[in-house]
């Protein structure tokens, strides 16, 4: 019994130790780019064992949206913050309803890594 309330403590001490994503609640913008919105977001890693992030989009039914950043993945040293511009089609836009970032575990980082975490913003109505 000692075991499993020592496996929940631990767990749970990673899982507040986890990334954070700005804003919260982020707006899509018009772009540069005539029928591209562009939001502007930034993550900072709290988390020691993991350093890679991969961002995505989706609906609100959790189905991928399609959308443009520089890197899909992103690799932030641990207590760094990094800046990032997310793209996506006027059209797409209209049904985009999360951005999340998701830490991504090594295959020999398993054994310090337990968790992997994902973190989503919801966007505001998009300035169409």
């Amino acid at each position: 019994m000692k075991a499993i309330y020592a496996t929940l403590a631990l767990i749970l001490a990673s899982a507040t130790q986890a990334h954070e994503m700005l804003p919260t609640y982020p707006r899509l913008a018009p772009s540069y780019v005539e029928d591209v919105m562009q939001v502007k977001m930034r993550m900072f890693n709290k988390r020691q064992d993991v350093e890679w992030y991969e961002v995505s989009v989706f609906d609100a039914e959790w189905n991928p949206v399609p959308f443009v950043t520089g890197y899909r993945i992103l690799k932030i040293e641990y207590l760094a913050h990094v800046r990032f511009d997310v793209y996506i089609r006027k059209d797409d836009a209209r049904r985009a309803t999360y951005i999340c970032s998701r830490s991504k575990l090594r295959r020999n980082d398993y054994e310090g890594a337990i968790i992997a975490s994902r973190i989503c913003s919801k966007f505001k109505a998009p300035a169409l």
